[in-house]
């Protein structure tokens, strides 16, 4: 092999989504010599087929449900969704799939890139194969971070490889609205493609192999959820499980399901969202003594745990910590530091931001389903706290009693919930559903995050009349649940 296909740097980054760009930011800002390998496009999942596609479908989806219903607005609203402006909308928000853009920015951010499909071949070494097949060997003197996420587990459904079946790839990208959509799954890649399609007129039926929806948030945000889209003509068929799927004619003829009660179910698309795997069937983690196609397990400096040397890094989805963009970047922000630290000699908490060891994403992981309506959440859940035996106070409100939630919707539904440590006075969960209520998130999730006291609480007064004015009524009804004697009885409040 000639010179030029063996290169020396001082950090090799494997995956050029938000997460692994994040890496290379901090590392190269350290002034580390960094160099991204890609197999795909630069941006990764979250810019083109995962994040920034499906809220450009959900947006008109929710703002249109918003405009139809509220006075003197919804009269003016004439006629269905424009499909096809809708989806030229999706196709600018991902750059029409070419990604020039992030190219551009790893240029001027002194990133090296290189495209191909990368393999771990031992200790800080990485074999890529490009994609005019030539073979280019990488190696890092000082880290390499894994950054190579997820991809769509489907379930072993016979019949299956015949149906042709969309994932959260295609959901996002496809080019025309499926007469009949059947999605599998009752998670947030579920219910927000089924409010995106029924939206822009697929008949949408949703088998779910659980009671409910979303089955890691608060029931009542659930319900909430399911109300909703049955009104819209959602189809909800809880309990259920596809046991056989067939596309008797071949391509463009419709896909025949058969349910494991017996029933069948005709779609002309099927979307399946049952669960993610990590990217790393073919990554060479045998080379280091780790099995191939798994978890990657780490520490809080997410240093891979089992490989001798902290010199292995896995950032973002790859570890099962948080599957969320914002959190692998968290993620990314403190393994960049760290890599840093480490190769300068430096102690880990020397930084200026404090000691960089991650936390938030296992104690206060924030999250917003982008259906109708939003459902936001961070920290604990009733069920969590239960089942890890913690003691919580548990906190209700309508937010629609709240003056600014009827300025939003006059007929406004949502509702709110705080978990409080009693002992601590502190918040440890809050969800929220509702329109509009996404923008509540981060006063939660700071809430949670900084251990902030009831008592200080008290003076973070709310705008009026805006939807965050909950926050003092959750604080109003757990005083009076503590001490009802102290608040005999309370009048209308504007």
């Amino acid at each position: 092999m000639s010179d030029e296909n063996s290169r020396s740097y001082d950090v090799i980054v494997i995956g050029a989504g938000p997460v692994g760009e994040n890496v290379a930011d901090r590392t190269r800002a350290a002034g580390l010599d960094t160099v991204v390998v890609e197999a795909e496009l630069v941006g990764g999942e979250c810019s083109y087929w995962a994040c920034e596609p499906s809220k450009a479908l959900l947006r008109p989806a929710l703002l249109y449900a918003e405009a139809r219903g509220f006075p003197g607005v919804g009269p003016a609203v004439i006629g269905p969704l424009d499909t096809e402006a809708v989806l030229r909308h999706r196709d600018r928000m991902v750059s029409d799939w070419d990604d020039k853009g992030q190219v551009d920015w790893l240029d001027s951010a002194e990133v090296a890139l290189v495209r191909g499909h990368a393999r771990i071949e031992g200790v800080r070494a990485v074999t890529v194969l490009t994609p005019d097949g030539e073979t280019v060997r990488l190696r890092a003197r000082h880290a390499v971070a894994v950054c190579t996420g997820s991809r769509a587990a489907l379930p072993p459904v016979p019949g299956l490889d015949t149906v042709r079946p969309w994932t959260s790839r295609e959901a996002t990208s496809a080019r025309a609205v499926p007469p009949r959509l059947a999605v599998v799954g009752g998670g947030v890649v579920a219910v927000e493609m089924a409010t995106a399609w029924r939206a822009l007129g697929s008949e949408v039926t949703l088998v779910v192999r659980d009671s409910r929806l979303l089955g890691r948030m608060e029931s009542f945000a659930a319900d909430l959820l399911a109300d909703r889209l049955r009104e819209t003509g959602v189809d909800l068929r809880f309990g259920r499980s596809i046991t056989r799927a067939q596309r008797p004619g071949g391509p463009g003829d419709s896909i025949t399901l058969t349910l494991d009660d017996g029933a069948t179910l005709a779609a002309d698309e099927l979307l399946l969202a049952t669960g993610r795997a990590p990217r790393t069937d073919d990554l060479g983690l045998d080379t280091v003594g780790l099995a191939p196609g798994s978890w990657l397990t780490t520490d809080d400096t997410f240093t891979v745990s089992g490989v001798a040397g902290e010199w292995l890094y896995a950032v973002g989805d790859v570890n099962h910590r948080a599957l969320l963009t914002h959190q692998g970047k968290y993620q990314a922000r403190i393994a960049g530091a760290v890599i840093a630290d480490r190769a300068a000699g430096r102690e880990l908490d020397t930084a200026p931001w404090g000691k960089h060891t991650g936390t938030a994403d296992l104690v206060a992981v924030p999250q917003v389903v982008f259906t109708d309506p939003e459902i936001a959440a961070v920290g604990l859940t009733t069920d969590e706290a239960a089942r890890i035996g913690r003691v919580v106070d548990v906190v209700d409100y309508e937010i629609g009693q709240v003056a600014g939630a009827v300025q939003f919707d006059p007929e406004y539904r949502g509702h709110a919930r705080i978990l409080v440590d009693p002992e601590r006075h502190v918040i440890v969960g809050a969800t929220f559903a509702g329109r509009g209520v996404a923008e509540l998130l981060h006063s939660a999730t700071i809430a949670v995050t900084g251990e902030v006291t009831l008592d200080r609480l008290w003076h973070a007064v709310p705008s009026f009349p805006t939807i965050s004015e909950v926050w003092l009524r959750l604080l109003e009804t757990y005083r009076d649940q503590r001490h009802p004697r102290e608040n005999p009885g309370a009048g209308a409040r504007s």
